[in-house]
């Protein structure tokens, strides 16, 4: 890594460009590199100080008196920040730190930290996706090495297995649904987490994971009549049609509820089938779930 674009700076630290540009200006903070086109190249550490400093400014701090602290009155100010939401996002950045530097043991500690002293549905909640929704789109442009994605995902796919299998629900339910990821998606941490609620609201789970064929999907929809099936779109293949997906779900299985999420369905405009609902956020996932009995 160590090449981030202005636009990489605003999706991971929340500041819209123009603002960084003028920061840039008037501020001694960031002095970023330019490619031989003026394109603007932001090193690690820069990225680490434009994610503290926007953290800061978020609550409370004016810029002009964050650019006369050094290094450590930084660090200082940011441990001191009280307000929950705020230490969330601390660790959010933390664990966005610990990915640019490689730091994949301190990652993890963070992780089994805030799962022992919170349990694994606020972490999940308060920092793991917060922290997939910001570097997410770093990993789908290809700005992050995929062996660090990679080690990423499957440290964060291991608390969520073992939060699946831990769960011990005080609901009973006799609803039953099937989970999948169609042809062409590989990213189940979405739909892990969607395990993990379901199964905490003592409802049964048929798992069948990722790059699933519908073909597959209808026959055992056939086979058990599940109350409703649900897949996360993450980052799927280029051949993917969403259109084309929703036809076959209403040709193959036109009376089976339908649920997707997925940063896909924040985006699609077009009307939907009968029978497909989207949840365009992760709120709309919790509510769905919440209202299940």
């Amino acid at each position: 890594m160590n090449a981030f674009t202005i636009k990489d700076l605003e999706n991971l630290s929340g500041i819209k460009a123009h603002t960084i540009r003028i920061w840039e200006q008037r501020y001694s903070f960031l002095n970023p590199n330019r490619t031989d086109t003026n394109i603007r190249v932001y090193s690690n550490e820069e990225l680490k100080t434009i994610l503290n400093i926007a953290l800061l400014n978020k609550y409370g701090f004016k810029i002009s008196h964050i650019d006369q602290m050094n290094q450590a009155e930084l660090k200082g100010k940011i441990l001191s920040l009280s307000n929950s939401q705020a230490q969330q996002e601390r660790m959010v950045n933390e664990l966005i730190n610990c990915m640019i530097d490689i730091n994949f043991e301190n990652f993890e500690s963070i992780l089994d930290d805030h799962i022992t002293r919170f349990g694994i549905e606020k972490s999940i909640t308060h920092i793991i996706f917060p922290f997939l929704e910001r570097v997410g789109i770093l990993w789908l442009t290809n700005h992050i090495n995929p062996a660090q994605e990679h080690i990423i995902t499957n440290i964060i796919r291991q608390k969520l297995i073992l939060g699946i299998e831990k769960v011990d629900s005080i609901f009973q339910s006799s609803k039953e649904c099937i989970l999948f990821l169609p042809e062409g998606e590989y990213h189940e941490l979405g739909l892990l987490f969607i395990h993990y609620l379901l199964k905490s609201k003592g409802i049964k789970v048929i798992y069948l994971g990722s790059n699933m064929p519908i073909k597959d999907v209808e026959f055992l929809c056939k086979l058990k009549s599940p109350d409703f099936i649900y897949t996360h779109l993450t980052s799927l293949a280029n051949n993917f049609n969403f259109d084309k997906f929703l036809q076959f779900i209403q040709q193959k299985i036109p009376t089976q509820k339908t649920i997707i999420s997925g940063l896909i369905t924040s985006n699609y405009k077009k009307k939907t089938p009968e029978n497909v609902h989207l949840k365009t956020s992760l709120a709309q996932v919790m509510e769905f779930i919440s209202e299940l009995n």
